[in-house]
């Protein structure tokens, strides 16, 4: 097989197969892309059990709704968005399970690069503000800033009047904070909440 890729064609001729029940072209299609989903899904799940369930439930599906499949459009694509989906499925039952839910703590945020910015759209922007309104005045003015803003360390110094170390140690400060209050909140936005803010205020 050519290391250059796929061209569109040809994974148009694929799709069209797989459409009509054509095994051989589902097996080539998951050839082709099971090594990508598993090493995207590793780096989300970070445990090969997971991983393997997960990756066979992504071409169970893929086989099951091969008639909806549009070859016009990347199988890349959908197979990944599979694969997001069962991630974000298990993160809701680690909110349930208590050693699952200690597992995924223990991740800094490496492991939710690829959904922080949905989990936060769609459930856990609300939350984030409504612990920034449990700071102190000042601390919440500098961390809003620094995180929410990207301001850096010496605009905000510059803008508030106060030494850069001041700033470092008001957004360590609310890093501890935030990091107490997310992990009294066990259910899933915070629980991912919190792991993503260790991640981003250290």
């Amino acid at each position: 097989m050519s290391s250059r890729g796929h061209e569109p064609d040809d994974e148009r001729a694929l799709l069209t197969r797989l459409k009509e029940g054509d095994y051989e072209a589902f097996e080539e299609i998951y050839a082709r892309y099971y090594r990508q989903l598993t090493g995207n899904l590793m780096k989300l799940l970070k445990n090969r059990d997971l991983v393997g369930e997960a990756l066979q439930e992504i071409f169970i599906r893929l086989w099951n709704n091969r008639k909806n499949v549009d070859p016009e459009k990347p199988i890349k694509a959908y197979l990944f968005r599979i694969g997001e989906n069962l991630v974000y499925d298990t993160f809701r039952k680690a909110a349930r399970d208590e050693k699952m839910r200690a597992y995924f703590m223990a991740f800094t945020t490496e492991a939710y690069e690829h959904i922080e910015k949905t989990l936060f759209e769609k459930e856990n922007r609300q939350m984030l503000y409504n612990a920034i309104e449990k700071l102190p005045p000042q601390r919440k003015k500098v961390y809003s800033l620094c995180k929410l803003e990207e301001k850096s360390y010496k605009e905000i110094s510059e803008m508030l009047g106060i030494s850069t170390a001041a700033v470092n140690d008001h957004v360590t400060k609310a890093n501890a904070f935030l990091k107490e209050y997310f992990s009294s909140h066990p259910s899933l936005p915070a629980l991912i909440t919190a792991t993503v803010l260790l991640g981003n205020l250290s």
